[in-house]
Protein backbone atom coordinates (compact mmCIF):
# COMPACT_ATOMS: atom_id res chain seq x y z
CA UNK A 1 0.00 0.00 0.00
CA UNK A 2 1.21 3.48 -0.85
CA UNK A 3 1.09 6.60 1.27
CA UNK A 4 -2.33 8.20 1.67
CA UNK A 5 -2.95 11.76 0.48
CA UNK A 6 -6.39 13.27 -0.03
CA UNK A 7 -6.99 15.99 -2.63
CA UNK A 8 -9.69 18.53 -3.55
CA UNK A 9 -10.62 19.46 -7.13
CA UNK A 10 -12.88 22.38 -8.04
CA UNK A 11 -15.14 21.47 -10.96
CA UNK A 12 -14.42 23.53 -14.10
CA UNK A 13 -11.06 24.83 -12.84
CA UNK A 14 -7.46 24.04 -13.62
CA UNK A 15 -6.06 21.50 -11.17
CA UNK A 16 -2.42 20.99 -10.28
CA UNK A 17 -0.87 19.30 -7.27
CA UNK A 18 2.67 18.22 -6.50
CA UNK A 19 3.02 15.04 -4.48
CA UNK A 20 6.25 13.74 -3.00
CA UNK A 21 7.23 10.08 -3.06
CA UNK A 22 9.41 9.06 -0.11
CA UNK A 23 11.10 5.83 0.89
CA UNK A 24 10.57 4.03 4.21
CA UNK A 25 13.01 6.40 5.94
CA UNK A 26 11.17 9.51 4.76
CA UNK A 27 13.83 10.38 2.16
CA UNK A 28 12.83 11.57 -1.32
CA UNK A 29 12.57 8.57 -3.64
CA UNK A 30 14.73 8.84 -6.77
CA UNK A 31 12.32 8.49 -9.72
CA UNK A 32 15.06 8.29 -12.35
CA UNK A 33 14.15 5.49 -14.78
CA UNK A 34 10.49 5.40 -13.72
CA UNK A 35 7.28 6.29 -15.52
CA UNK A 36 4.18 7.34 -13.62
CA UNK A 37 0.44 6.70 -14.04
CA UNK A 38 -2.32 8.34 -11.99
CA UNK A 39 -5.98 7.46 -12.30
CA UNK A 40 -9.24 8.23 -10.53
CA UNK A 41 -12.72 6.70 -10.42
CA UNK A 42 -15.95 6.96 -8.43
CA UNK A 43 -15.39 3.42 -7.14
CA UNK A 44 -13.04 0.49 -7.47
CA UNK A 45 -15.23 -1.25 -10.03
CA UNK A 46 -16.76 1.84 -11.66
CA UNK A 47 -16.23 1.87 -15.42
CA UNK A 48 -18.13 5.00 -16.47
CA UNK A 49 -16.21 7.41 -14.30
CA UNK A 50 -12.57 6.48 -14.87
CA UNK A 51 -10.22 9.38 -15.58
CA UNK A 52 -6.49 9.39 -16.21
CA UNK A 53 -4.79 12.25 -14.41
CA UNK A 54 -1.89 13.78 -16.32
CA UNK A 55 1.15 12.93 -14.23
CA UNK A 56 4.77 13.90 -14.74
CA UNK A 57 8.00 13.33 -12.85
CA UNK A 58 9.82 16.55 -11.89
CA UNK A 59 12.72 17.56 -14.13
CA UNK A 60 14.99 16.63 -11.21
CA UNK A 61 13.75 13.08 -10.66
CA UNK A 62 15.87 12.73 -7.52
CA UNK A 63 13.40 15.00 -5.63
CA UNK A 64 10.66 12.34 -5.79
CA UNK A 65 8.12 14.93 -6.91
CA UNK A 66 5.24 14.01 -9.22
CA UNK A 67 2.95 16.71 -10.62
CA UNK A 68 -0.70 15.86 -11.21
CA UNK A 69 -2.74 18.07 -13.55
CA UNK A 70 -6.21 18.29 -15.08
CA UNK A 71 -7.51 20.94 -17.47
CA UNK A 72 -10.68 22.96 -16.81
CA UNK A 73 -12.43 20.87 -19.50
CA UNK A 74 -11.44 17.66 -17.71
CA UNK A 75 -12.60 18.87 -14.28
CA UNK A 76 -15.85 20.26 -15.73
CA UNK A 77 -17.09 16.76 -16.59
CA UNK A 78 -16.33 15.28 -13.16
CA UNK A 79 -19.32 14.49 -10.96
CA UNK A 80 -19.60 17.08 -8.19
CA UNK A 81 -20.07 17.08 -5.35
CA UNK A 82 -18.53 13.64 -5.24
CA UNK A 83 -15.73 11.55 -3.81
CA UNK A 84 -13.40 9.73 -6.13
CA UNK A 85 -10.71 7.17 -5.34
CA UNK A 86 -7.31 7.69 -6.93
CA UNK A 87 -3.91 6.11 -7.01
CA UNK A 88 -0.47 6.78 -8.41
CA UNK A 89 1.69 3.94 -9.67
CA UNK A 90 5.31 4.09 -10.77
CA UNK A 91 6.85 1.63 -13.22
CA UNK A 92 10.57 0.89 -13.34
CA UNK A 93 11.17 1.04 -17.07
CA UNK A 94 14.03 -1.48 -17.11
CA UNK A 95 12.05 -4.30 -15.43
CA UNK A 96 8.38 -3.36 -15.78
CA UNK A 97 7.93 -3.58 -12.00
CA UNK A 98 4.86 -1.57 -10.92
CA UNK A 99 4.52 -0.07 -7.43
CA UNK A 100 1.60 1.89 -6.00
CA UNK A 101 3.16 4.85 -4.18
CA UNK A 102 0.23 7.12 -3.27
CA UNK A 103 -3.52 6.63 -2.97
CA UNK A 104 -6.44 8.44 -1.43
CA UNK A 105 -9.68 10.31 -1.95
CA UNK A 106 -10.39 13.21 -4.25
CA UNK A 107 -13.30 15.41 -3.22
CA UNK A 108 -14.81 17.35 -6.12
CA UNK A 109 -16.57 20.63 -5.40
CA UNK A 110 -19.23 21.81 -7.86
CA UNK A 111 -19.11 25.02 -9.84
CA UNK A 112 -22.07 27.37 -10.10
CA UNK A 113 -24.06 26.63 -13.24
CA UNK A 114 -25.24 29.48 -15.45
Amino acid sequence: MGAVANLIIDQGCSFSSDVSVKDGDGVAFNLTGYTVLAKMALGFSSTRSRTTITSTVASDATTGVITLTLTPAQTAVLDAPARYLYDIEITLTSTGTVTRVIEGLITTRPQVSI
